[in-house]
């Protein structure tokens, strides 16, 4: 057991300062920035590209304030240049990489997708993340239940959830315990930051629980 919470901020990783909020949280739930030597901004979404990072919070609203007050500019000093409708440039990115990863756990066999099959690895308790399509139909997701001490994920739309399973569209989906759950869910909650909004995007995506 930990002491002080020192070993669960250590598994969450290096920390980063947001320049929108002034708060310093895991770089996993941040986004970063490079600038160019043209000036041209450049989200770094795999936190991979030479040059010093700038952070911002995964957020819409820390986006449009870093964007609208030129915080961009000020942590670079020097002039930059965003690319048009920033965050919803990001939201596209980010749904994009959560969709190729559940499609990557799909072709590693840890991941599933079909009520009937999502149902019977819940009930096998081989499930560690619920994936429900958001324009889904609220009854037959409560139907089905996050894993005790699992994650849900319930802001992708079902043609993105199809796209994952090269299908047209999907309900329902769930992960197991492979190497990609971990990262699934750390970009879903990063995109849940665009779509759902800031004062619901810190629940650490466990979502809700029938009954």
């Amino acid at each position: 057991m930990s002491r002080g919470g020192a070993q669960k901020a250590r598994d969450e990783g290096p920390e980063r300062k947001c320049i929108a909020t002034g708060e310093v949280q895991p770089a996993s739930g941040l986004i970063r920035f490079v600038v160019a030597p043209d000036g041209a901004l450049a989200p770094d979404l795999a936190g991979k590209l030479p040059g010093r990072g700038i952070w911002v919070s995964a957020t819409r609203t820390a986006i449009d304030r870093a964007e609208s007050k030129k915080l961009f500019a000020r942590a670079a000093r020097q002039p930059v240049e965003a690319p048009e409708g920033l965050a919803d440039h990001l939201e596209r990115m980010l749904a994009r990489r959560v969709v190729d990863l559940i499609s990557l756990a799909r072709k590693s066999g840890d991941a599933v997708a079909g009520y009937e099959k999502v149902k019977d690895m819940l009930a096998k308790e081989q499930a560690t993340v619920l994936i429900q399509a958001e324009d889904g139909s609220a009854r037959g997701k409560s139907k089905l239940s996050t894993p005790h001490y699992g994650r849900y994920i319930g802001w992708l739309t079902a043609d993105e959830l199809g796209q994952a399973f090269g299908r047209e569209t999907v309900i329902h989906a769930a992960l197991g315990a492979g190497g990609l759950a971990k990262r699934v869910v750390e970009e879903a909650q990063r995109l849940k930051g665009f779509r759902i909004g800031t004062a619901d995007a810190g629940d650490g995506g466990r979502g809700r629980r029938k009954g």
